[in-house]
């Protein structure tokens, strides 16, 4: 009996150990094969092969970059490749009045034909490529004529794309920003239109090796409605070519990127003529304070000159320096003008207004010694009065009304012989004569009337040289 029992507990013992093993072995394939399925998937999900672990796919292989010698242009010793070309402006940055040129950024792409860089494709795709493999094979070198500075974006690389068709055509792209030179005549700023351009041309081979083109003729150039300038207003974008000389090298062919910029007038109103017209109006204030008035008026006369003095000092300073007259130098110049011409209309009043006063007071000086003169008894209205020849020229005008006495004879007076008698008339009528020579000075003597006149002449002729101005550069 313990036999028998020992043996029932060492079955059942072995029967359990069994049966856990089995159902270890299959939860273990059950989790080998669920990796395998999430592993390789069905047969309908498989992607395929990754070419760029295989050696035999390689770049340089695919294209046979190493079987071809490609310093050479393509087709060498036949006739010239065509090169197409289009571009797409992407922004106007900037024009400079002072440095005369202007900063574009745009996507320049060319198109040939390489027969060397062909491959065979069941799809027919093309294949792109960054900077990288531009070394590599041969690109036209096109260059900006004209240019003061230019380089290529390589944020965050290189801003070139070069894409390789089966048949061998070649696209190649990239973005550029380039500060080109434009020649700018002021002679009508600020009231101006600029057609400036940018030159594209084949550095090294001469029409005979490359032709350049304009892929899709004026449609070969785009451009971003969203373009604007703070200054310029662009009217018109067109593309020409022609063929480009050189004495030592031969013909090129270029092709031009020309636009027309005009200016906005709004800003120079703003900034350069209404203060020039307000400092002219400021200067005809003065004529109407009283000439006696002269801190007055020559304050205010000189503030307007160096007003306008310091506006065209600040609009040279910002253009360059030309050898020709602008239009905004007529009228500022001629506004200058006016104004220094009512400072010096002041001058000439206060001179005038000084003379006349001396003059006045000497007639009344003379006036007052006169009527103090001794009375005599029993003397006729008249008698006369001897001038020896030292009288000057002020004492005959004051004699002016006076009557004029018959000489007398030589016999009568004979040691007086250098002598002139005068016959004066003190009636009342010689006194009333003296007061109207007084008042029939001339015009030019009348101060008050020299204001009043450039009241009106002032203010009439700068509207007249406005009128002339502005319809002959509008």
């Amino acid at each position: 009996m313990p036999y028998l029992r020992r043996f029932l507990i060492l079955v059942l013992f072995l029967g359990s150990f069994g049966e856990c093993r089995s159902k270890h072995s299959t939860r273990e394939r059950r989790w080998t094969g669920a990796v395998e399925t999430q592993k390789h998937g069905t047969s309908l999900a498989k992607k395929p092969p990754d070419v760029t672990k295989s050696r035999r796919l390689k770049t340089e292989q695919l294209l046979k970059v190493d079987d071809h010698d490609f310093t050479m242009r393509p087709a060498f010793g036949g006739p010239a490749i065509p090169v197409g070309v289009d571009v797409q402006v992407e922004s106007l940055d900037s024009i400079s009045e002072v440095d005369m040129d202007f900063t574009i950024t745009l996507y320049l792409r060319h198109y040939w034909k390489d027969e060397r860089l062909s491959f065979t494709s069941t799809t027919n795709k093309s294949m792109t490529f960054d900077g990288r493999l531009v070394k590599k094979i041969w690109v036209p070198d096109v260059f900006f004529v004209h240019s003061k500075r230019s380089f290529i974006h390589d944020t965050t690389k290189e801003n070139i794309m070069l894409r390789v068709f089966p048949d061998g055509h070649v696209l190649y792209s990239l973005r550029v920003t380039v500060t080109a030179a434009c020649n700018m005549d002021f002679s009508r700023f600020p009231l101006d239109s600029q057609s400036c351009s940018l030159e594209l041309e084949s550095y090294a081979y001469t029409d005979e090796d490359l032709m350049l083109y304009w892929k899709s003729g004026d449609e070969s150039l785009s451009i971003d409605d969203k373009i604007s300038l703070s200054q310029f207003l662009i009217q018109k974008f067109h593309t020409t070519s022609r063929l480009a000389f050189y004495s030592s090298t031969g013909w090129y062919n270029r092709l031009y990127i020309n636009f027309t910029l005009r200016r906005h007038i709004f800003f120079f109103l703003l900034q350069t003529y209404f203060p020039a017209t307000l400092m002219v109006m400021l200067s005809w204030v003065s004529f109407w304070i009283d000439r006696r008035a002269v801190p007055a008026r020559v304050s205010l006369g000189i503030t307007t000159v160096l007003t306008m003095s310091t506006i065209i000092t600040g609009v040279n300073a910002s253009m360059p320096r030309v050898s020709y007259i602008k239009a905004v130098d007529i009228y500022l110049w001629v506004s200058f003008v006016f104004v220094f011409l009512s400072v010096l209309e002041y001058a000439a009043v206060n001179y005038l207004t000084t003379v006349q006063e001396r003059r006045e007071r000497k007639l009344r000086d003379r006036a007052v010694r006169e009527q103090s003169l001794p009375c005599a008894c029993g003397m006729s209205h008249t008698r006369t009065m001897m001038l020896d020849g030292t009288y000057s020229e002020a004492d005959t005008n004051s004699l002016a009304g006076y009557t004029e006495a018959p000489m007398v004879p030589e016999e009568v007076v004979p040691e007086k012989q250098e002598h002139m008698v005068v016959h004066l008339s003190m009636s009342s009528e010689s006194t009333n004569t003296k007061k109207k020579g007084i008042r029939g000075l001339r015009i030019m003597q009348n101060t008050h009337a020299i204001d009043k006149y450039s009241r009106m002449i002032f203010p009439g002729a700068y509207v007249i040289f406005n009128l002339i101005y502005w319809s002959v550069y509008c």
